[in-house]
């Protein structure tokens, strides 16, 4: 298994990068090589991606989910093996510090060459940053869910 974790702080208040977070719908608007989400139960969701010319459907189901605090998931079903979590701290009544930590089985030759050479780590970043720039140009979230898993 390869890992990657990265973070990002948000000038927005630790109950709305939390709020915006549990969207997953909304994960395309910001999350490169995402191409649909599904929320098919409070814990599970279906997800279409497209990076790198590949495409892969698989089902993620939510582990652990604490309002203001943490998401967890795992893969349960589909192409792709992955676990993560993602935690959000608040670093003062305007700001979050929200760290991504996952790990993934790369799939093939490309890839594996793709993990070496830092490209998960990089569209992490990248995904990190966008969702920065959308709630902070937004100021709000576009829902929430706050129920405990």
């Amino acid at each position: 298994m390869s890992q990657v974790e990265e973070f990002v702080e948000v000038n927005v208040p630790v109950h709305t990068a939390y709020n915006q977070w549990t969207q997953f719908e909304r994960f395309p608007e910001f999350m490169g090589g995402v191409e649909r989400i599904e929320q098919r139960s409070d814990t599970l969701t279906h997800w279409v991606t497209s990076v790198g010319g590949i495409k892969r459907e698989f089902d993620a189901q939510i582990t652990q989910q604490v309002p203001d605090e943490k998401v967890a998931w795992t893969t349960v079903e589909g192409e792709a093996k992955q676990a993560g979590t993602v935690t959000f701290h608040r670093v003062d009544e305007a700001r979050t510090k929200v760290t991504l930590h996952m790990e993934f089985e790369p799939e093939g030759m490309a890839e594996s060459v793709g993990d070496k050479l830092g490209f998960v780590r990089r569209q992490v970043t990248g995904d990190l940053g966008r969702f920065k720039t959308f709630i902070e140009k937004r100021g709000v979230e576009t829902g929430a869910w706050r129920g405990a898993v």
